[in-house]
This record gives C-alpha cells, structure tokens and sequence, in this order.
C-alpha cells in the first residue's frame, strides 16, 4: 500500500473519530441512551479522564503526557515502517492503531477527557456498561493486525531456507 495512502487513512479515521465525538458532545446528555441494531448497540456519552477503563483518572497531567508521547512514537514507529518494502499487515495496524492513539489524545488535549459513546448489550450488565468511541476500535483492531503480522513473518521464518 502507498505511504501517503496509509497516512490519509489514518488522518480521516482519527477525523471520523473526532467528528462522532463533537457530534456525541453537542447532541446527547450524560444520561442518553439511544438503541441502534435491534437494541445490540447502545449510544450514550461518558467522559473517560483516565487512560483505558479510567485507569489513573486521578493523574490527568500524567495520562496526558503519556497519551501525547505514545502518540509521537507510535507515528515515527509507522512512517519508518511505511518507507520499507511489503509487511502491508503491519502497516495497516500500525495505520489503524496511530488513528485511535491520535484522535485520544486530542480528546485529552482538547477537553481534558476522552469521549466514548459506543456500547454494546449483553446478557451481563457489567460488559454492557462498559462504553468505548472509534478511536478505541482501531487500536484493538490495530493492534490484532500487529499481532498477526509477527505471527506472520515468524512462521515465515520457520519456512525460509538459510
């Protein structure tokens, strides 16, 4: 895949992201909720000022900080990975991944918290409270892809003459 293709993808889906998130902000209240897919997802807004399930909510300039470097090295990681040859897996994870660490961490710089919106229904409350945005969707589905291009490349390696 192009370099400068990769990059777009991944600037529109942080884009996507924010734009849902500023759409969430200014349309619902806290204690929304609206039903789509035969009521399987649930649209509601939470302000999430920690990292993942408001881990360290406490230490806002921490998670931040954290937020904004991991950012950073994650872009370098992948534009290092975009100038080499082939490994279209990892460059698509590591596209997928940059996306939802960016449109995070502008959430944090921006408001002071991340939104989430999305939640899914399930048979126990405790899965169905939980509520993530896009952003966190790419990096799981980011970091799936990463994990199956190491997978990848090691069997590769068991199979490749020396």
């Amino acid at each position: 895949m192009g370099i400068l293709l990769l990059i777009c993808i991944t600037l529109c889906l942080a884009l996507i992201d924010i734009t849902l998130k500023s759409c969430i902000e200014n349309s619902m209240t806290k204690k929304e909720e609206r039903t789509a897919c035969g009521g399987k997802v649930v649209l509601r807004k939470v302000y999430n000022k920690g990292m993942c399930m408001n881990l360290l909510e406490d230490k806002p300039d921490v998670v931040k900080y954290t937020s904004a470097y991991v950012a950073v090295l994650l872009t370098i990681y992948q534009l290092v990975t975009l100038l080499r040859k082939g490994k279209w897996i990892k460059k698509a994870g590591l596209s997928l991944t940059a996306a939802g660490a960016w449109s995070n961490t502008f959430d944090r710089w921006v408001r002071g918290y991340v939104i989430d919106y999305i939640g899914l229904e399930t048979k126990k409350k405790e899965c169905s409270r939980l509520t993530f945005n896009l952003g966190d969707f790419f990096i799981g589905a980011g970091g799936i892809l990463l994990v199956l291009s190491v997978l990848a490349e090691g069997i590769k390696g068991l199979f490749s003459r020396k």
